[in-house]
């Protein structure tokens, strides 16, 4: 395969909304829900809690001007894995009203995936501060054909080690179902607001706080099988594993309280997306990881993005095999699912 030839491409980190929302504020009677004014053609506002929060324009709800740009490119993205917003979690809620939104935007999903079947993945959102809503409407997205759920970093002021929510890791696991992890700007949002950091700097440190949690949670060692990826190319967490692992040496007492393993047992365990925008920190994940535990993701269709879906994996002076496995094979390794389905 030459570098011009045609690569299967999966875009694992896309994101959706419902071109309308129901006004689940005045349903609910409380809350910052999001809600969308339509303020001119192909566009609309975000809006939370009366102020504004994004502007989007209709790739973010229309699933045929998603087709159209993926198909736009130079190198087509075959495949996109649809996740929602993730301002739309609403942790925060009462659980019966976050389990009513989770209803209804998977949903929407589903149908997208039902319409298109060999253009899109759909993954799920869950009431994850209520183990078992979170658990029935996991059941209910495998039966509507999503393949897999996308979670924050924390859920409120829980990390992902919190016990509670381990039956739902387990459940996942035991269904078959992969797992997204998508940072939030919460930690930083008080601490920081300037300069776009909760965003900037924020997010990274959210991502290398979950997947801390997770191995030293000793969630990797209880469920081997529970395929997880996390966004951003695992945000800080590569560039502050030498530090991670240090510390597991020197201070087990404080470190390996819950599992007594080196992190450097789970690298093959979990994916990260390639989205670094930077080779060279492309490069060591490659090496810290392998290139099959990367997928390429984009954060379509949002500013943060890479523009051009996987340019950067393009660009490498690796085999085109390996770029191969980085567009497109190890996003059905981490699925589950055979590309055979989507030629």
């Amino acid at each position: 395969m030459s570098d011009t030839s045609r690569f299967f491409t999966v875009d694992i980190h896309t994101h959706i909304i419902p071109e309308h929302l129901p006004d689940w504020k005045a349903k609910f009677g409380y809350g910052e829900f999001i809600s969308l004014q339509h303020h001119k053609p192909c566009c609309a506002r975000m809006i939370m809690d009366g102020e504004l929060f994004r502007e989007i324009e209709s790739n973010n709800w229309d699933p045929a001007q998603r087709i159209h740009e993926c198909d736009a490119h130079a190198h087509p993205v075959d495949v996109q894995v649809l996740s929602t917003v993730p301002v739309m979690f609403s942790y925060w809620a009462e659980p019966k009203d976050t389990l009513e939104i989770a209803k209804f935007l998977n949903d929407h999903i589903a149908g997208i995936v039902e319409r298109y079947p060999k253009r899109f993945v759909g993954l799920g959102t869950l009431p994850m501060q209520h183990a078992e809503m979170a658990i029935q409407e996991l059941e209910r997205c495998k039966a509507i054909g999503l393949k897999g759920i996308q979670i924050g970093s924390h859920i409120n002021h829980w990390n992902l080690n919190q016990p509670e929510l381990f039956p739902i890791f387990e459940a996942m696991q035991d269904l078959d179902m992969a797992l997204f992890v998508h940072p939030w700007w919460w930690m930083a949002k008080t601490k920081m607001p300037k300069y776009w950091l909760p965003w900037l700097v924020g997010m990274p440190a959210e991502t290398a706080l979950a997947m801390s949690c997770m191995i030293f949670g000793g969630i990797f060692e209880r469920l081997p099988k529970l395929r997880v990826a996390f966004a951003h190319g695992g945000g800080a967490f590569p560039g502050t594993f030498g530090r991670i692992q240090h510390g597991w040496r020197c201070r087990p007492d404080l470190v390996a309280v819950d599992n007594p393993h080196d992190p450097a047992k789970y690298l093959g365990q979990f994916w990260v997306d390639s989205l670094t925008h930077d080779a060279r920190m492309l490069e060591y994940l490659m090496e810290l990881m392998g290139p099959h535990r990367i997928c390429m993701g984009t954060d379509y269709p949002y500013p943060l993005g890479e523009d051009i879906p996987g340019e950067l994996i393009r660009s490498l002076n690796i085999p085109d095999a390996t770029k191969q496995i980085m567009l497109g094979d190890s996003a059905m390794e981490w699925l589950g699912l055979d590309k055979k389905l989507f030629l």
